[in-house]
This record gives C-alpha cells, sequence and structure tokens, in this order.
C-alpha cells in the first residue's frame, strides 16, 4: 500500500508555492531588519501568487519549465 502523505516529486504545483513562502519570508526578515521597502518584493510575490491561482501562469512558471521541472505530478494509476 502506498503512503498517501507522501508526494510524487518536485513539479512546477510545489514549486511555485515553495519559492513564494520563501520569499515572503526572507523579504519579511529583510523589511523587520534592513528597510521596510523590502515589503514592495511581499507585495509582488502575493500579486504572483494572486495570477498564478487565478489563471495557472507565473513568471516563475517560465522559468521552471526552462529549467526542466515537470509541469504536473505524473500519477500511475493501478487497474485492478
Amino acid at each position: 500500500m502506498k503512503n498517501p502523505l507522501r508526494h510524487d516529486g518536485w513539479h512546477i504545483e510545489r514549486v511555485v508555492p515553495l519559492l513564494a513562502g520563501l520569499f515572503v519570508l526572507v523579504s519579511s526578515l529583510l523589511a523587520a531588519t534592513v528597510s521596510p521597502l523590502w515589503l514592495v518584493l511581499t507585495a509582488l510575490v502575493g500579486a504572483n501568487l494572486l495570477l498564478y491561482s487565478a489563471v495557472g501562469w507565473c513568471p516563475a512558471t517560465l522559468l521552471l519549465r526552462r529549467l526542466g521541472v515537470p509541469a504536473t505530478a505524473s500519477r500511475t494509476v493501478a487497474r485492478t
């Protein structure tokens, strides 16, 4: 029996939110320690997440596709 909590690998649908979360954390830390202007990066990441959720596309997806990250998880269905 396959573990349902185990992921199928890294694909664009998983990497985009991961990168967004990383950028939000880093820009928040920089805004708190260096300059509040870093919150602009946080706003841009939020806008890109809205774009990605609305149309399924954002600038990060273009970069990830060029890097060879698969678009979706390849799921195999066992037939019985």
